[in-house]
């Protein structure tokens, strides 16, 4: 199994968020904290990272946030995961020409994968869609707690075809 850290899988999930609601607009952070379960603190340093790599730009003042810095299509998983680790995880002690090319050549297939996959892909799977319109239906949704969702509803709707 993958392990990533923590920054990487929270980072896939803040630009998951803003590629969701791209329709509605720019995105607060604090709702990207709040509905993602991330501190601010947290997300901040995230964000840093995203605005630096170009991945994310902001809005300043009221009614103001964050938007995909490009097309969801362009922002591919591999990118983000690559940026929030730092590129390569470092040197790996090889143990003999059998192990260096067994995990390098594994090495390098995960990494296509992780690159052929964007944010896109992602928000046009069924059960991310469904998910997310779920969240919205009929009660309250924990984004609602910040109050900040709840004019998206009618763009969600549009933007994803319900």
């Amino acid at each position: 199994m993958i392990r990533l850290s923590a920054k990487s899988r929270y980072a896939v999930s803040a630009l998951m968020h803003l590629a969701i609601h791209n329709a509605a607009g720019a995105v607060p952070m604090s709702e990207v904290s709040v509905c993602q379960g991330i501190s601010m603190s947290y997300i901040d340093q995230i964000f840093w990272k995203l605005r630096r790599a170009g991945l994310v730009h902001g809005t300043p003042g009221p009614g103001g946030g964050y938007r995909l810095g490009r097309a969801a299509e362009k922002i591919s998983i591999g990118e983000v995961i690559e940026l929030m680790e730092g590129g390569a995880n470092g040197p790996r002690r090889v143990t003999s020409a059998l192990d260096e090319r067994l995990w390098s050549n594994l090495s390098a297939r995960i990494t296509a994968f992780l690159h052929d996959i964007t944010l896109a892909d992602f928000v046009a799977r069924p059960q991310i869609r469904d998910a997310v319109l779920r969240q919205y239906a009929g009660r309250q949704w924990r984004c609602e707690v910040c109050g900040a969702l709840a004019t998206r509803r009618q763009a969600l709707d549009s933007d994803m075809g319900s």
